[in-house]
């Protein structure tokens, strides 16, 4: 990708993500969204962190395999138990993240 191609695609990245989130700020109650997509927008960040985490489940060629005792399988069992009882993000990520550590601990000893 040549230099000048390069700086127009990350300049135009950035002002798409700047515009995107300002508008809400911009238009505030002038802009008002159906309920459908307020519904919608309740899951995003739920679907953006599976996003990131399912492939690394579920594609990554490093893992061992599929198993309970895979830190991975094991902290995301956790977290998403921990998310259908408290249905709080910020602990079902701490619990995840606590078991993970803790199997890799224990497997490297």
């Amino acid at each position: 990708m040549a230099s000048g191609s390069f700086w127009l695609a990350t300049v135009g990245i950035g002002l798409t993500g700047v515009l995107a989130r300002s508008s809400f700020l911009l238009f505030g109650a002038k802009l008002s969204l159906p309920p459908a997509v307020e519904g919608a927008l309740r899951h995003a960040p739920a679907a953006a962190l599976a996003a990131i985490i399912a492939p690394t489940l579920f594609v990554d060629p490093s893992v061992a395999g599929f198993t309970v005792w895979n830190p991975r399988v094991a902290a995301a069992v956790v977290a998403i138990a921990m998310a259908w009882r408290t249905r709080g993000m910020l602990g079902s990520m701490a619990a995840g993240a606590a078991v993970y550590a803790a199997l890799r601990l224990w497997a490297a000893s």
